[in-house]
C-alpha cells in the first residue's frame, strides 16, 4: 500500500494550478456528498439493526484513510459523519426528489470539477489512477490544512516532488 506521502504527491501532479484547486474545494465535496445520499438510500437490516449503504462506504473509507493518517482519518472520520447526517433527509425524500436531487450535485460536481482541470490543463487523476476517487476528498483536506498552516512537512514533501503551485 501506498504511503500517505506517495499518495497525495501523486494526486498533486495533477492539481498544481491554484484554479483546479479551488474547483476541487467545490467541487469535489459535491460529489462526495451525492454519493453518501444516493447510497443512504439502500438500507439493510443486519443483526436487527438497519444499516445503510453510506455508513458501510463511509466506514470502508475512513478505514483506509486511518491507515495513511491517523490525525487526517480522524478529522474525514468527522466530516463524512457530517454528510451522513445531512444526507439522510434527501434520502428519505420520495425517489425523484432523491434521485434527482443527488444526482444534479453530482453532475454538478463533476462539471466543476473538470472546469478546474481546464484551468490545469491535466486530465482527472484518477484516469490514470482509479486510486485518485477516494485520494481526492482527502487531498482536498490536505490543502485545506496546508492553508490553516498545518503539516507543513507535509506540504513541503508534496512541492518537494510534484512542483510548486502556480496561479
Amino acid at each position: 500500500m501506498k504511503t500517505l506521502e506517495q499518495q497525495l504527491t501523486q494526486y498533486a501532479r495533477y492539481h498544481r494550478s491554484k484554479r483546479n484547486l479551488y474547483t476541487h474545494f467545490v467541487g469535489i465535496p459535491l460529489i462526495v456528498f451525492a454519493v453518501i445520499c444516493l447510497f443512504a438510500r439502500v438500507v439493510f437490516p443486519l443483526g436487527g439493526i438497519e444499516f445503510n449503504g453510506a455508513y458501510v462506504a463511509v466506514f470502508l473509507a475512513v478505514l483506509y484513510y486511518l491507515r495513511l493518517s491517523l490525525p487526517m482519518g480522524l478529522m474525514m472520520a468527522g466530516g463524512l459523519s457530517l454528510l451522513i447526517i445531512a444526507a439522510l433527509p434527501i434520502a428519505a425524500l420520495p425517489v425523484l426528489g432523491w434521485l434527482g436531487f443527488s444526482l444534479s450535485v453530482f453532475f454538478l460536481g463533476w462539471v466543476i470539477q473538470f472546469i478546474g482541470h481546464y484551468f490545469e490543463g491535466k486530465k482527472p487523476a484518477f484516469v490514470d489512477d482509479l486510486a485518485g476517487l477516494i485520494i481526492g476528498p482527502l487531498f482536498v483536506l490536505a490543502e485545506v490544512l496546508f492553508l490553516l498552516g498545518w503539516f507543513s512537512s507535509l506540504e513541503k514533501h508534496i512541492e518537494q516532488h510534484a512542483g510548486p503551485m502556480k496561479p
